[in-house]
């Protein structure tokens, strides 16, 4: 089922009000597309918007693309477009309107008053998936403030009350320009807000002290550093538990990763190194999440090699390298050394891998679900491990070059 934060705003808004347990909620996908070119709702996109979906456990029924050089700012879509996605939710008995593109509150609530069901976007569908994902308290409470900071700039009223604003003379004297119930509320409820990413934001800071004092222990004993990256959903956990032996959690869906798991690896004739597994990237990754999570990706930041996992049976797997890339570069980690690794090489179309060796030579083709290559890898861990030395805490060596 979709993560109670999703339902919720459903329940709230204008849905058909069906029984959430009873039943998958259906969804129709809605994208732009430019004149000039593919554009954001291009099928990939798209694609990856109804695997999103899925993975928060709603079903898609159908897809709507119109072409069109920018969004309308008050529905989206232009008028015949909205009719026409009007009735494929009725026709579909859709309760869910999903948009591959960011919304501005006016967009959502001129869509809802036209389609009559709940509108929501990719990034807060996002979100909702790392709801329903977190595990630890700091992974939760990260996510909070991601969803807190989406939600407060969105905030609004329901009803006429919650938007009226005082005028005129009422009742106790009050005059011209004074606020009404509805606005006291609202900005009583921002002040809430406000306080409770306030605290969120201290818990954070605490964990990611904890974490850096750790970080510091393992420098002081030149224990080097290895972090998993990669998108998500290219087998980053798959990896680690081949390598370190460990029992992370492997799942075909996406975000299945969202809180560090740090394991130490030992090698007989090599470095002993800690290999530590990341949260998944994707395109466009909500800035919210990005800045929420930015303590749990000091770990990359601080890592000294970054291992880059990459699903190569992937048709977008070229465009998923420069996203991690990307964003990376974004978070301060764009200068640590990294070594690519072509994962899902068992079932990998061979054109394609070979596409990515030439584009990438210096890269390995593993298989974390068959073992294929993983010798190889071991090895090319050990030869960029084994120069590194630290001769005072908090110093980066340089551990090779990039692939």
């Amino acid at each position: 089922m979709p993560g109670t934060w999703l339902i919720g705003e459903r329940s709230a808004g204008t849905g058909r009000g069906r029984d959430t347990e009873a039943r998958q909620w259906q969804a129709v996908l809605l994208g732009l597309a430019d004149r000039d070119g593919p554009g954001p709702a291009g099928a990939d996109s798209l694609d990856e918007l109804e695997r999103l979906a899925e993975t928060d456990g709603i079903g898609v029924v159908d897809r709507l693309v119109q072409v069109r050089d920018r969004p309308d700012p008050a529905t989206y879509l232009g008028s015949g477009k909205v009719r026409e996605l009007a009735e494929l939710v009725e026709t579909e008995h859709a309760d869910l309107v999903i948009a591959e593109g960011e919304l501005t509150p006016a967009q959502v609530r001129g869509l809802e008053d036209r389609v009559g069901v709940r509108v929501v976007d990719r990034t807060r569908l996002i979100l909702d998936i790392f709801a329903e994902h977190a595990r630890s308290s700091e992974g939760k409470a990260q996510v909070e403030l991601a969803q807190l900071a989406y939600e407060l700039p969105r905030l609004r009223g329901h009803g006429r009350e919650m938007s009226r604003i005082g005028g005129g003379r009422v009742a106790g004297g009050a005059g011209i320009g004074v606020r009404g119930r509805g606005e006291m509320r609202l900005e009583i409820q921002r002040r809430h807000l406000r306080r409770r990413m306030r605290t969120l934001r201290e818990q954070v800071r605490r964990t990611a002290r904890r974490r850096e004092v750790t970080r510091r222990r393992r420098a002081h004993h030149s224990v080097p550093s290895v972090a998993i990256t990669g998108y998500t959903n290219a087998g980053k956990s798959a990896l680690l538990n081949r390598l370190a032996g460990a029992d992370a959690e492997v799942a075909d869906v996406l975000f299945a990763t969202l809180d560090p798991l740090v394991r130490q690896v030992g090698t007989p004739d090599g470095p002993t190194y800690t290999l530590t597994d990341t949260v998944g990237f994707v395109r466009r990754l909500p800035h919210q999440l990005v800045d929420a999570f930015r303590s749990t990706l000091e770990e990359v930041v601080q890592a000294d090699l970054a291992l880059h996992v990459v699903d190569a049976s992937s048709p977008e797997a070229t465009e998923h390298v420069a996203t991690v890339r990307g964003v990376l570069r974004e978070i301060g980690a764009g200068d640590v050394p990294e070594l690519l690794v072509l994962n899902k090489a068992d079932v990998a179309d061979p054109e394609r891998m070979a596409v990515l060796r030439r584009a990438h030579p210096g890269a390995l083709a593993v298989s974390a679900r068959t073992g294929e290559g993983l010798d190889d890898l071991r090895t090319a861990l050990r030869e960029r491990l084994r120069p590194l030395s630290r001769p005072t805490a908090g110093t980066r060596p340089h551990a090779g070059g990039t692939s």
